[in-house]
């Protein structure tokens, strides 16, 4: 079973491309018999909604064709990697509603193999030690117009190569001072063909294998290698590893392998007002600029998950995304499109205020509190309804409020009667200010034959508030999330933090929210505040200090306040 929880997408929106024609020619032609791909992240990070593309054409695939799809760790960079970065990328599959083939997968199960094949590339004169530096090998390589120069240790014997790596491999030699190349062309075109490195000193402790090696091997040397021990039939990864396929094809012919694994490439997932750049995110991270890797701001998987966002959304999005070789720009407005498309389907109504203002009913018993049916979601009656409690002393959105209103002003004035949404017609009568002249409470009347929100003598009401009372709210924490950036396209250098949006999060205290919001009982991730967005509980959320995060708003006002 690939996948566990496909309910919301739709499996007829899966549209051909190359990879799939590729796949058919393959099957009709014999040339394999079952499809198995695999996804080999390295653990040295939070997984992004750029990998959630890789991971649904890689299961995807997988699951459409009745194959295999493995999870296999690219832990070959100790000096990055993490154990919790390992246990973050696992549940974020999870999370995302695929399951792997068999056990999680390593690539330092196979260290003793790796090398192994390192020295059959030794002994028939295709690989080589070098002693040259970091700085020598990279200013050796040449550029795109000029071919790069040998290497002087690029003659060395077999024998002396065989005996230097199998030292580089007891530790006999520090960091940096002898790596392993492959022999293959200076000369080049292709700069990933110019004598690469496939094997590096590192006395660092691994997550895995802790202090048994002290070198380790490079992706580009071990990713066919094990792709071959896998039997994999499709290696898919993005289109930044093009140039290094004819490396892959290389190392896969050089070497006595169980089988001959192909790579085919696609186009990365680009958003606009976000990066995607591991790297970029890491130095979000460890910079404080986010509180960490699940920051509900974050593009991972972790702060998607976080912010209230449902994986099948996620699953729909990429869906609606076309599979080619041309890399390109999708606009911020796709995702949150997809966001709330699944939102209004399935999550509750409940009402809340984020900047309330008191209204006092004064014509309503002091005394008394009744309860208002309100439905949980009017598109689906199948949901029910619940009861709201109704008093004297409620809350509405200072922004429901001007004391002077223009006449297509549809919400409460002075004077004006607008309908609480479920409950009863009500009219202004009063403000009350403070000394500098701000508003802090309104006086009203309402009507006692309007019960449910209609007019018992027809008359025409057109505005609907949303409200709490005092006695059915919660002071709670909102926290309401815009992208991180302000440009659609940051910057590719170091000076992206330059273009972060400062107003990313904005945090309102003492916002009064429906108790329903946090019944346990229903389970739901994420909320509709009626009028104000989908929202969710945050993991920090406490008793005493209850927190929401928003989701998404119910339309996109942020882009076109910001271009």
């Amino acid at each position: 079973m690939i996948e566990k929880n496909s309910d919301n997408d739709n499996p007829s929106k899966v549209h051909r491309d190359f990879l799939r024609e590729q796949i058919d020619c393959d099957l009709s032609s014999g040339a394999i018999e079952t499809v198995v791909t695999r996804f080999p992240p390295e653990p040295n990070g939070f997984l992004h909604i750029g990998h959630a593309k890789s991971i649904q054409i890689n299961f995807g695939i997988a699951q459409e064709y009745r194959g295999k799809c493995n999870l296999r760790f690219d832990d070959t960079n100790p000096s990055k990697e993490e154990k919790q970065f390992i246990e973050a990328i696992k549940r974020d599959v999870e999370w995302l509603g695929f399951l792997w083939n068999g056990e999680v997968k390593y690539t330092s199960d196979h260290f003793e193999y790796l090398f192994e094949l390192a020295c059959h590339l030794i002994t028939s004169n295709n690989a080589f030690v070098d002693d040259s530096s970091a700085d020598e090998i990279r200013n050796s390589r040449g550029t795109l117009t000029e071919p790069g120069k040998q290497s002087p240790y690029r003659d060395r014997t077999v024998e002396e190569n065989l005996d230097l790596f199998k030292r580089m491999r007891a530790g006999e030699f520090k960091d940096g001072t002898r790596v392993l190349r492959a022999k293959i062309d200076m000369t080049s075109g292709n700069i990933n063909l110019r004598d690469p490195v496939l094997y590096r000193i590192m006395h660092t402790s691994h997550p895995r294998t802790i202090d048994k090696w002290c070198i380790y091997p490079t992706y580009d040397f071990a990713h066919g290698q094990i792709d071959a021990v896998e039997g994999i039939t499709h290696s898919l990864c993005t289109l930044e590893f093009s140039d290094h396929r004819p490396l892959y094809e290389w190392l896969v012919h050089k070497l006595p392998l169980p089988s001959q694994p192909k790579q085919y490439e696609f186009s990365r997932l680009n958003i606009s007002h976000t990066v995607l750049s591991k790297r970029r995110l890491t130095s979000l991270v460890k910079g404080k600029h986010v509180s960490g890797w699940d920051d509900p701001r974050m593009p991972t998987i972790a702060g998607l998950r976080r912010r209230g966002v449902p994986p099948e959304a996620i699953r729909n999005f990429i869906n609606n995304l076309s599979i080619s070789k041309t890399e390109g720009m999708v606009e911020h407005a796709m995702l949150d499109h997809a966001i709330r498309e699944n939102l209004n389907k399935h999550a509750l109504r409940r009402m809340g205020v984020l900047r309330p203002l008191k209204v006092i009913i004064e014509n309503y018993p002091q005394d008394k509190i009744e309860k208002v049916e309100v439905s949980n979601h009017p598109a689906n009656p199948e949901i029910g309804s619940r009861m709201v409690s109704f008093g004297r002393e409620i809350w509405i959105e200072q922004d429901d409020f001007l004391e002077d209103p223009p006449r297509k002003f549809f919400r409460l004035g002075l004077g004006r009667e607008v309908r609480l949404r479920g409950a009863y017609l009500i009219t202004c009568k009063e403000i009350k200010k403070t000394s500098d002249g701000q508003i802090v409470e309104l006086r009203c009347s309402y009507d006692p034959d309007s019960r449910g929100g209609n007019a018992p003598d027809g008359r025409k009401v057109r505005g609907t508030l949303h409200w709490v009372s005092s006695n059915n709210s919660v002071d709670t924490e909102v926290r309401l999330y815009e992208p991180l950036f302000k440009t659609d396209k940051p910057k590719m250098g170091e000076d992206f933090l330059e273009e972060l949006n400062p107003n990313s999060c904005k945090t309102l205290k003492l916002c009064k929210i429906e108790k329903a919001v946090f019944d346990s009982s229903h389970n739901d991730p994420a909320i509709q505040l009626e009028r104000l967005g989908y929202f969710c509980i945050d993991k920090d959320s406490t008793a005493d200090l209850p927190i929401l995060n928003r989701t998404i708003a119910l339309r996109d006002s942020w882009t076109k306040i910001n271009k």
